[in-house]
């Protein structure tokens, strides 16, 4: 028997190797976000960065998918997806002016988590134990980096705590999307509708862009656009149980970028914290996969 497109060995190698690089451009993303929240509002930030991804993000749908990917069954799920997307981004770019750029991506990184709590209680999906645990080793590892009580306890380190339950309503939104839609009209209407709701708000925080500025904001719309295009072909050509796990070296990049730029160093005890948040979403990303296979 012939094997399926996306099985092929040289379809999995491309969507690893898409995979990587597309993390590494949202990480650069980020790390662009973090330098930008020193004069700018977070909310700024998020405006500008799709109404300049915009115009790409359509060009993008178009090749990829002509021009149905363009129309939308479900305009109000598509809205709905544009307010999380707006909350999640404002509550991690915010994080950014507090903490360190490896210590928010860690945290970030327990949405797997939150996916799975939400499925079982307000979804109706059954949830094994060996998941319920994996929740639990989950949280045990927030616990670990944030270290509440302790004396390098910070508030704001539930920032991306927050970000990551919101992300996972994100996520788990998609079904409400009319299944005749590609992912490229959930990226296009993701990013329209983004722009249009952080308008009606950025006029009341909005400060005259720098003109040395100008450069990164074009950086966060190429970066941020060109590594959800990357990761989506990287879904579209390898199984998932394969890349998503590769979505973890984000903390990698991470790391560098904020050791490169600011001269953060997280301390040991993060990296064990962000070691059982990672493993508790691996194992969680593999046991959903192999249910659904």
């Amino acid at each position: 028997m012939q094997a399926a497109p996306w099985q092929t060995q040289g379809n999995h190698t491309a969507g690893i190797v898409l995979m990587c690089v597309g993390v590494a451009c949202l990480s650069a993303n980020d790390a662009v976000a973090k330098a930008l929240t020193a004069h700018y509002s977070p909310l700024q930030i998020l405006f500008l960065r799709n109404v300049i991804a915009l115009p790409f993000t359509v060009l993008i749908a178009l090749i990829m998918g002509g021009r149905p990917a363009l129309k939308t069954h479900r305009p109000l799920a598509h809205l709905l997806r544009g307010v999380l997307w707006v909350a999640a981004t404002m509550l991690f770019f915010t994080s950014f002016i507090y903490l360190g750029l490896a210590e928010a991506t860690a945290l970030i990184f327990v949405a797997p988590v939150f996916i799975t709590v939400i499925s079982a209680l307000f979804l109706g999906e059954r949830v094994h134990i060996r998941r319920w645990l994996a929740v639990f080793f989950g949280f045990l590892g927030v616990l670990v980096v944030i270290r509440p009580g302790g004396a390098t306890f910070q508030a704001a380190s539930l920032l991306p705590v927050a970000t990551a339950l919101v992300y996972a309503l994100l996520m788990l939104s998609a079904r409400w999307v009319d299944a005749r839609e590609s992912v490229w009209t959930l990226l296009v209407y993701l990013t329209g509708t983004a722009a249009l709701i952080s308008a009606l708000i950025v006029p009341f925080v909005w400060v005259p862009v720098r003109i040395e500025d100008l450069w990164l904001f074009a950086a966060i719309a190429i970066f941020g656009t060109a590594g959800m295009t990357m990761m989506t072909q990287a879904f579209r050509l390898a199984p998932a149980v394969i890349v998503a796990p590769l979505d973890y070296t984000g903390l990698i990049w991470a790391t560098l970028f904020g050791w490169l730029i600011w001269r953060e160093n997280p301390d040991v005890t993060t990296f064990v914290g962000a070691a059982i948040i990672i493993a508790s979403g691996a194992f969680t990303i593999f046991r959903q996969k192999a249910k659904a296979a």
